[in-house]
């Protein structure tokens, strides 16, 4: 596809670039309201599109009624190729209805339950950020793959249309076939509505299966409606460009302006504070003949090149939102009648901001795995960097915005520092702790009253680590046991590890009711610990 030459399919090309680069950016709130911002403009300019391709069909009537030959392949070739286009534009708002349900209250059809409901009004679809739905419907289940068909299809039947109706009418308009054969290139080349091919896309994305896997995949519902807009868009700049070729062909026609306005094409809707808003100021009405066009934001006024379009670029100094009051002066060509409107483009102001919590407690215990989320508003991914110092720390990535510390020194204070994308330095201390004190445990007590046999059922004793979140073990190095027999001396020994020993094991199977075992100086060696610690005593009455 070449780069198109009106000035509105060119504006829209360019807001959508901008859409796609919003999308490689960690998405804040103030960004999905951009989406829902450009998808309202590329609205209203289709339904100025629609309105002008009308204009000009009926513009050009009075001069076909002087020439019949003309007169009927020509209509017959533009209500044919608005009929194809009406109906696929049809199709994608059936799309976009069936997607806002599938994340709203999925009752089968569009209504105000799939909205926040703002004072009896429609506000933004419920399930804006909801990613599943769309990727199912889109990517899994087919149905991206059948608007690439349907977008495919329509291209092919509109310059087959065109080809068909220009080869008719040739003769009469006094085309040579090389003229014929030229046109015919030209709006093969120039009208945008297609798809990708597998080659491409695989230049793009490598990992991606299919058009529709590239176009749709983990896109939330605010960025596929401006994306379904876009397309529709395309075949609007399609019929467009079509039928004025088609009037071109008459040898004369009126153009009339009913309404027209200014459109602000910003890169970004959100801005942080000390950088630059910039954006392209266009006019936003469709023609090729448009002359004269005077643009201006806030009393500033904008150079416009010959596809009428201006930069316009300001430094973000104050936080909040920033209004910008846009201007047009536009001149009729034909009948030198001049016009003036205005229009208003809000964009926010922030800071950049980040954090950085454990996801189980606010310390980092030594031996385990301590997660940790980053999140970060206003920074590129891509661009923002997390080390950690101190207490031996050690981080370890396991997913977006997903890490492990590890710290090795107890008493000490480990700093995760974030930088990068702008961010000065930012510091998020934690306290590196030893793991807790285990809770020896023979069978399920601690000590008491015990069952002749149930004690003797027991092979040893345990380290339980209690109320503790961390998947961790610790282990019973030794321990002694005394057992005292009704009416008769202590018998002390000393076992290695918490299963019984041979010795150990005997004195446990020789225990009666009314005698009563010691468990003391247990050692418990942790995740972590260089040496054992001592986790205290237990005490058993045999009953």
């Amino acid at each position: 596809m070449s780069i198109p030459k009106e000035p509105r399919q060119l504006m829209i090309n360019l807001m959508y670039l901008v859409l796609t680069a919003l999308l490689a950016l960690n998405v804040s709130a103030e960004i999905i309201n951009a989406f829902f911002d450009i998808d309202k403009s590329i609205q209203k300019t289709n339904k100025l599109t629609a309105k002008s391709v009308g204009e000009v069909q009926k513009g050009i009537q009075p001069i076909l009624d002087k020439k019949p030959k003309l007169r009927g392949p020509l209509n017959a070739g533009m209500d044919a190729v608005r009929e194809e286009v009406a109906e696929f534009v049809s199709y994608m708002d059936g799309v976009r209805s069936g997607l806002i349900d599938a994340c709203g209250d999925k009752n089968g059809t569009e209504d105000d339950g799939d909205y926040i409901m703002e004072e009896g009004v429609r506000g933004k679809p419920i399930g804006k950020k909801n990613k599943d739905a769309t990727t199912r419907l889109l990517v899994d289940e087919g149905q991206g793959d059948e608007i690439q068909a349907k977008i495919d299809s329509l291209r092919s039947r509109l310059i087959g249309v065109y080809t068909e109706t220009i080869n008719k009418v040739s003769k009469e308009a006094g085309l040579k076939k090389s003229e014929v054969d030229a046109k015919i290139a030209n709006i093969s080349n120039n009208i945008t509505l297609g798809t990708l091919t597998m080659e491409e896309i695989k230049k793009k994305a490598p990992d991606k299966k299919s058009w529709a896997d590239y176009k749709f995949r983990q896109m939330p519902l605010a960025a596929v409606l401006p994306t379904l807009t876009k397309i529709q868009s395309d075949a609007r700049g399609a019929e467009a460009s079509i039928i004025n070729e088609f009037a071109g062909l008459v040898g004369g026609r009126e153009i009339k302006f009913d309404k027209f306005f200014p459109v602000i094409n910003a890169r970004q809707g959100y801005v942080i504070k000390g950088e630059k808003f910039d954006a392209k100021v266009s006019l936003g009405a469709y023609s090729s003949e448009i002359k004269g066009i005077k643009l201006s934001v806030n009393g500033q006024s904008i150079n416009v090149n010959k596809e009428g379009v201006g930069s316009f670029s300001e430094s973000a100094n104050s936080l909040g939102k920033r209004t910008l009051n846009l201007k047009a002066v536009v001149t009729n060509p034909l009948t030198g009648e001049t016009q003036t409107v205005t229009d208003k483009f809000e964009y926010e102001v922030g800071e950049r901001s980040a954090n950085v919590s454990a996801d189980k407690m606010n310390v980092f215990y030594i031996g385990v795995d301590n997660p940790v989320s980053v999140s970060a508003g206003g920074i590129n991914s891509n661009e923002l960097k997390v080390s950690c110092s101190g207490g031996g720390c050690n981080l370890s990535k396991t997913g977006k915005f997903k890490y492990n510390a590890k710290a090795t020194q107890p008493g000490q204070t480990a700093t995760i520092t974030l930088t990068g994308g702008g961010l000065p330095a930012t510091r998020y201390e934690f306290r590196v702790k030893r793991i807790p004190d285990p809770a020896p445990i023979l069978g399920r007590s601690k000590g008491g009253a015990m069952g002749t046999g149930e004690f003797k059922a027991q092979e040893g004793i345990r380290a339980v680590l209690e109320n503790f979140d961390f998947d961790a073990r610790c282990k019973i190095q030794g321990f002694e046991i005394a057992r005292v027999p009704k009416r008769a001396d202590p018998i002390i020994e000393r076992n290695q590890g918490g299963r019984y020993s041979g010795k150990v094991g005997n004195m446990v199977r020789a225990a009666k009711p009314g005698d009563i075992y010691y468990f003391d100086n247990i050692k418990s060696r942790c995740p972590g610990d260089k040496a054992g610690r001592d986790i205290g005593s237990m005490v058993f009455r045999i009953k």
